[in-house]
């Protein structure tokens, strides 16, 4: 085969699960009604929206001296409210995110994609610009970032990767939105100390906790062999049901620590689970990007 012919395979090769993964995030982002997203509520932004009367609180430099010498009263210009400037998606593409308990369950790393894409589309139709952290896409307005974001997670999850995540915010535009896709069983003290950079820089967001339902409910018994996807951790029981209660506590306090870092920085988090519908954890995600911040 020729080099034009290979390399025709080889982008033809990658192009290909490219048009079932934004199919299938166009059907999810077309169930999310969109309404006047981050339109038309009073606030900071660059659009004219109205003017209203001049209060006592208002600054002289924010008076429209223009209309107001055309009437008796003072007006000021009342700006469009703007949800964010960008919004920065970071899916974790590690190897744990691979799981799957059973073969009828999507693994993780594929509903944190499908559920970062919908709501890039969601956003993208609303004029907001989106963007990706690790690997990197600057954030940018129109709908061919989402053919982008979908060849770049495609790309990502491709890839072997570490066992568990770290959380990188380099790539996220201050005082914007960042939404982070995770399991969020790894390291919690990097994920913590990222999120805090993130919130020292202005940004705020949400922790979206993706989980396969066995990751939850722990429902081995006996003889049980516990290995991580990338292979580097192996733990084997003779009575796994022994190990049920304490690893159901370790987890609620693993979720605990994700709500208490949410309350100290003001981001929000939820846990899905990937034998859920994932329209509801969509439809939240768009409503708690679409309040004021």
């Amino acid at each position: 085969m020729s080099e034009t012919g290979l390399l025709r395979t080889r982008a033809e090769a990658l192009a290909a699960p490219l048009p079932a993964l934004l199919a299938r995030a166009e059907q999810l982002a077309a169930s999310v009604i969109l309404g006047e997203h981050g339109r038309r509520r009073a606030g900071q932004g660059d659009a004219f929206w109205q003017y209203r009367p001049a209060m006592t609180h208002d600054e002289a430099r924010r008076i429209d001296w223009r209309r107001s010498a055309r009437s008796d009263a003072t007006f000021v210009q009342e700006k469009e409210w703007q949800i964010a400037q960008s919004v920065t998606l970071w899916v974790d593409t590690a190897a744990a995110m691979r799981f799957a308990s059973e073969r009828s369950l999507p693994p993780k790393s594929d509903r944190a994609g499908l559920l970062a894409l919908a709501l890039a589309i969601v956003l993208l139709r609303g004029d907001e610009r989106v963007g990706l952290v690790a690997p990197d896409l600057p954030p940018r307005r129109g709908s061919g970032q989402a053919a982008q974001l979908a060849r770049r997670l495609e790309q990502a999850m491709a890839g072997p990767g570490p066992d568990y995540g770290a959380v990188s915010t380099d790539g996220m535009a201050a005082r914007g939105r960042a939404v982070l896709f995770s399991d969020f069983l790894g390291d919690v003290g990097g994920l913590e100390a990222a999120v805090l950079r993130a919130t020292d820089r202005g940004i705020t967001g949400a922790l979206v906790q993706v989980l396969d339902p066995s990751e939850q409910d722990f429902p081995f018994d006996g003889r049980t062999i516990f290995e991580s996807v990338g292979g580097s951790l192996r733990h084997e029981t003779l009575k796994a049901g022994d190990l049920r209660a304490r690893y159901r506590l370790r987890l609620a306090e693993r979720q605990e620590r994700l709500r208490d870092l949410c309350r100290r920085t003001g981001w929000h988090v939820t846990t899905h689970r990937t034998s859920d519908p994932a329209l509801p954890v969509l439809t939240w995600l768009y409503g708690m990007l679409d309040r004021p911040r």
